[in-house]
């Protein structure tokens, strides 16, 4: 088994070389430009490789980019072969990349997330506190309290205390 550094080595390999080849040796139309090439990734024997894409359209472009990728997976796979010197040339699976949608995802979150802050900031522009603007107890309001119990004559003891009589009678 191979060691990390080496896959992720050849992984960053046939991402360029993926690239470049589908930018400008594949003149197929359903692959154009609008293919971005975002990750790869190599399985620790260095025999499968999966290469993450993107594509810059609608539904209808990305299924053509798939078809397109399917069908040059064999002249993407030897130019891999032939850049990377390997004694097994991986086997590509291209996968399309999810990342727009959980960016759009995301964005639509935090969309829903300032608006609701929004109407929170609008609500509380005019509100006052339910109680003080400070619910948090000081250290000097503490001695404050324990100097008026001193000036009342609470010394700590309870009324059962101060009778002075037994309980029974």
């Amino acid at each position: 088994m191979a060691d990390n550094a080496r896959a992720k080595k050849l992984a960053d390999l046939i991402r360029e070389v993926v690239a470049e080849k589908l930018q400008r040796g594949i003149k197929d139309p359903r692959l154009g430009s609008h293919v971005t090439i975002t990750d790869t990734r190599v399985t620790g024997d260095l025999r499968e490789a999966t290469v993450f894409y993107t594509v810059y359209g609608d539904d209808e472009d990305r299924a053509s980019a798939a078809a397109g990728l399917q069908s040059a997976k064999g002249v993407l796979r030897s130019a891999v072969g032939a850049a990377a010197g390997t004694k097994f040339t991986p086997t590509l699976t291209f996968v399309a990349d999810a990342l727009p949608e959980n960016a759009k995802t995301i964005e639509d979150l935090l969309d829903q997330a300032r608006a609701s802050d929004a109407r929170v900031r609008e609500v509380s522009s005019g509100a006052a506190y339910a109680g003080d603007a400070d619910p948090y107890r000081k250290p000097e309001d503490d001695d404050a309290a324990d100097a008026a119990d001193a000036a009342e004559g609470d010394d700590g003891a309870t009324d059962g205390d101060r009778s002075g009589g037994s309980a029974s009678a």
